[in-house]
């Protein structure tokens, strides 16, 4: 081979190397969703998205200069992406979901947990109960859909202070100009199941199936609930709203933030959630802790810290 044809030859791999690289950058992920065995149960955690939160500006009984420091600490920065957790419980009889993403009520970045259902082999038509963990947005958007029952096979379970809070018409019109939505937001979302007979509330503390209670932890909302699912010894704690940033609220369970109804009594809620979680070494799922948002708590000096699940897929039988 001779000069030339070396030359010739280079020219073309380079050529054929770069319309190799040319390709077109994709940006989208997965749908999320993550699966882990709790004794007989299998738990699978959800991806609503995520969403932006300027966190410096709305966590409270601290000041906006110690988060951006304890943020940076972790590589983070305000706003932060924040995710949307939701879970199914499989009992092996009954399929029960634990919050339900925000729908269109939070705009783009979320309403995606009925991808992720899809994608994780359900259909919400096969949703036997939905348990929410308070009337927010982001945790009971998901119920409607279209218009219409978004689980119209499922009974809906709430704690019956959110319910009274949420969706008087006395209170709505009590509140500030910009705090009506999220009343008007709630209304929509259970009116409907209310209408079709399919709510069922309780008061605090409740066995609601087999392996599966609700806790009372008032103070994120007037009816707060967290849900303690247990199997073969094994317990798994849904914690809703309990804590919203992982990177400050670990180490500083007093820090609160500006969406809680009563600061202080979610501060309290908190702390003994946190100190229990620590003492027994259960596993947490939580809606705004990193996608899958499941883990343990361990003491660290004055406060705790979380660590998440190890990475551990499943590939059937």
């Amino acid at each position: 081979m001779n000069s030339f044809q070396r030359l010739l030859l280079g020219a073309m791999v380079l050529t054929t190397f770069q319309a190799g690289a040319a390709a077109p950058v994709v940006k989208t992920s997965a749908p999320g969703f993550y699966r882990v065995m709790l004794g007989d149960f299998e738990i699978t955690a959800l991806s609503d998205g995520t969403v932006s939160l300027p966190v410096s500006n709305i966590l409270t009984n601290t000041s906006k200069t110690k988060v951006e420091k304890t943020l940076a600490k972790y590589f983070l920065s305000s706003p932060l992406e924040t995710s949307v957790n939701a879970y199914l419980i499989n009992t092996g009889e009954k399929l029960v979901l634990v919050d339900t993403g925000a729908a269109g009520l939070f705009g783009p970045t979320l309403g995606h947990f009925g991808e992720s259902l899809k994608a994780a082999g359900y259909s919400p038509e096969q949703i036997d109960e939905v348990y929410i963990t308070h009337l927010h947005g982001d945790h009971m958007g998901g119920l409607m859909a279209g218009g219409e029952l978004a689980f119209p096979n499922a009974i809906l379970r709430l704690d019956q202070r959110d319910v009274d809070f949420w969706l008087s018409q006395a209170n709505m019109d009590a509140a500030p100009a910009d705090a009506k939505i999220y009343f008007q937001g709630a209304m929509a979302s259970v009116n409907p199941y209310i209408k079709a007979g399919k709510l069922k509330t309780f008061n605090g503390d409740t066995d609601l199936i087999p392996g599966v209670k609700a806790v009372a932890a008032h103070g994120h909302t007037a009816g707060h609930s967290i849900y303690k699912v247990e199997s073969k010894g094994q317990t798994l704690v849904l914690w809703g709203d309990l804590m919203h940033v992982a990177a400050v609220q670990f180490a500083q369970p007093s820090v609160t933030i500006q969406f809680d109804t009563d600061s202080k009594a979610a501060a309290i809620e908190r702390k003994k959630a946190y100190a229990e979680a620590a003492k027994q070494g259960y596993l947490i799922g939580s809606a705004h802790l990193s996608f899958p948002g499941l883990g343990h708590l361990r003491k660290a000096d004055k406060g705790y810290e979380w660590l998440p699940v190890n990475y551990s897929p499943m590939y059937g039988k």
